[in-house]
């Protein structure tokens, strides 16, 4: 694809977070090249769920073709990342590019956003990728075609992607603000500060084991797309090619790549969009105004009442009967199946006719299947969790069609003015 093969050997790359993942893959391409890679990331033993550790990843590193060293960095604290910073100078003689990587991250309200948990993602994404990127530059002014790369959004002001996730947004764009201001500031060091955000959702080991499925696993890719995009930013000008937050099938549109389906675990499935991105909220855009017509009609709509054993529970499907409608059959057009561990078997149709809830399994067959306990569910509809936030923490689990189970999260935002 990219006939750049050689352009960063020898040169330094600083990777925090780079044990697995996204991380792990940037350091691999940089290594085809014969880089001299710096792995600052906390994993230092096995995690009992997750593959991977800095001396692992250092061992692809150098099979790959690159060098390599592994340092156990916590980048919350200046002075292992000084430490850190000094010893790969020491090492290699100097730092060439910095790839911000490391990230917390929490998909929770405000309201349940544990102070604990709103300090890591702000210490860690915001603080670290400063901290970072301040101890790196007197280096990267000597290096040879210095970058900064950050792993972070485009700057979106919708309401939408802070609404349900405060502490997670203002951390993340706290790297992508570094990337606003540091391109300006270091522009005439000839310093390169960018960003990179991937279209669609990449599957690594952390979604695997926060209960992604096959089918989840389908609607996603690699983790190499981000590799060979950040790959191609690196190997641009630093004195020309500054400030811009690069989406990552853009990136490599624009180097000549014409088959991105190379990324993608099944060629023939549709990608779920990730966060930030104008296209990830269309559906939650075409649902806006659902209701305003024909809404008599609902209100008067005979009413039959669902008996779950469970008040609030009971509560929650009454407030989706009675939004029913062929105008959101027409937006959501997806079946929902609820496998509750404490509560039965239910059903949303909003695919056919005016739309359908109740007990049991579906007549056509459920596009997608959510299996929880009630009382999350609850949550969920009050809007006290949003359901990204609990399937990331594991208190939801799917299978089926990603794209039409993110449209419920916008059936129960509607839900919630009922209740």
């Amino acid at each position: 694809m990219i006939q750049q093969m050689g352009k960063l050997a020898g040169k330094t790359v600083f990777i925090t977070g780079g044990s697995r993942g996204i991380g792990k893959a940037i350091a691999l391409r940089c290594a085809q090249d014969g880089a001299n890679i710096v792995i600052a990331a906390k994993t230092a033993t096995p995690h009992p769920k997750l593959p991977g550790t800095i001396y692992t990843a250092c061992e692809e590193v150098e099979k790959a073709g690159g060098k390599c060293m592994p340092c156990v960095v916590d980048i919350q604290h200046e002075d292992q990342v000084q430490k850190a910073v000094q010893e790969a100078v020491n090492k290699f003689g100097g730092i060439d590019i910095l790839v911000n990587n490391a990230s917390a991250i929490s998909l929770t309200s405000t309201e349940t956003t544990s102070m604990k948990r709103y300090d890591l993602m702000n210490n860690v994404n915001a603080r670290g990728t400063f901290l970072c990127s301040k101890l790196c530059i007197p280096y990267l002014k000597h290096g040879n075609n210095p970058h900064i790369l950050n792993l972070s959004p485009p700057l979106n002001l919708n309401p939408h992607w802070f609404e349900n996730h405060v502490a997670y947004t203002m951390a993340k764009y706290g790297m992508s603000f570094c990337v606003l201001g540091m391109a300006g500031e270091l522009k005439n060091d000839g310093i390169a500060v960018n960003a990179l955000w991937p279209k669609t959702a990449i599957y690594t080991a952390a979604m695997e084991m926060l209960g992604g499925g096959s089918a989840i696993k389908d609607q996603c890719r690699r983790p190499e797309i981000m590799a060979d995009a950040a790959y191609a930013i690196l190997c641009k000008d630093s004195k020309k090619f500054t400030g811009n937050f690069c989406i990552d099938d853009e990136i490599l549109k624009a180097e000549g790549e014409t088959d991105l389906t190379k990324y993608q675990y099944n060629k023939n499935a549709n990608l779920l969009p990730d966060f930030f991105l104008e296209d990830s909220s269309a559906g939650i855009k075409a649902l806006k105004g659902v209701g305003q017509s024909g809404s008599e009609s609902k209100k008067t709509r005979e009413l039959q009442h669902i008996s779950t054993g469970n008040s609030d529970l009971d509560k929650v499907f009454e407030g989706i009967q009675m939004m029913l409608s062929p105008e959101m059959v027409a937006s959501v057009n997806g079946v929902f199946e609820f496998d509750f561990k404490d509560g039965g078997v239910f059903f949303l149709d909003l695919k056919n006719g005016s739309g359908d809830i109740g007990a049991g399994k579906p007549e056509a067959g459920p596009d997608v299947i959510f299996t929880l306990k009630a009382d999350i569910f609850v949550k969920m509809a009050r809007g006290e969790i949003n359901p990204t936030a609990a399937f990331m923490t594991g208190k939801l689990k799917l299978d089926g069609n990603l794209g039409i189970a993110t449209k419920l999260e916008t059936v129960l935002k509607q839900v919630k003015s009922k209740l």
